[in-house]
């Protein structure tokens, strides 16, 4: 297959602009704003939506990113080898991608409606957000849209043969575009869109995933202790008994 300049541009060029800008931008955020790299939580201002809206989205997220990273890095050959057939590997993609996808974008659809709904929290959102939210809602619906098109709606679609290999060779440093230039349209789009949304992460409030608590889970705990009352007060207060 012939692969065009602008296949080249988008599958090639764009996603390591997006990766070296994801990597520098790091760097970048860590050295210059240490005590921005946060979530700029606002639930002092309003607690309601995200009360529901946040579990849902993190949770639905967790869940999505479990599966991309089994359907783009790990090859067909492998799941085969442990035993899960292709029909099997099939349904379980597009269960357990529907219960995710529908968690994720429900929570992400309250988040947003709250930045929207109230006036607090809309007086509170910077520059970064306004580019983050309508990206990472365009990524998410377009993975969600793909999905349900091609594999739910539609007569089924083996992005492992295409997506993924073009996936697995940027990292191999042999990139493969042509993998990619014949996807649908809406694999394409949502591909594009994660290049995109990886290259403003390091702007946004997206810093705060490497700022998950871990350590607590291993810590020692915390052993809090009364304080003694000095000599004097504890014979005043033996006095008085």
């Amino acid at each position: 297959m012939n692969v065009s300049g602008t296949d080249l541009l988008l599958w090639v060029a764009l996603p390591y602009i997006c990766l070296a800008v994801f990597a520098a931008g790091h760097v970048w955020r860590y050295r210059k704003d240490q005590f921005g790299w946060t979530s700029h939580t606002s639930q002092l201002l309003e607690h309601r939506w995200l009360r529901f809206g946040s579990p849902l989205f993190h949770l639905g997220a967790f869940m999505v990113i479990a599966g991309h990273v089994v359907g783009l890095a790990v090859p067909a050959s492998w799941t085969e080898a442990a035993g899960v057939s292709e029909h099997a590997y099939h349904t379980t993609a597009v269960v357990a991608g529907s219960i995710a996808g529908l968690a994720m974008v429900t929570g992400l659809g309250m988040l947003c409606a709250r930045r929207l709904l109230t006036r607090r929290i809309r007086l509170t959102t910077d520059r970064s957000d306004k580019l983050l939210f309508p990206l990472l809602s365009a990524t998410v619906l377009l993975g969600i849209g793909a999905t349900t098109a091609h594999n739910v709606l539609g007569g089924g679609y083996d992005y492992r043969a295409t997506v993924s290999v073009w996936f697995r060779g940027l990292f191999a440093l042999h990139p493969d575009p042509a993998a990619i230039a014949d996807a649908p349209l809406l694999f394409r789009l949502h591909a594009a869109t994660a290049c995109l949304l990886f290259a403003v992460w390091p702007f946004t409030r997206l810093v705060h995933v490497w700022s998950a608590p871990v350590g607590y889970l291993v810590r020692p705990y915390v052993v809090y202790r009364r304080r003694a009352a000095p000599a004097g007060r504890r014979a005043r207060v033996t006095a008085r008994g």
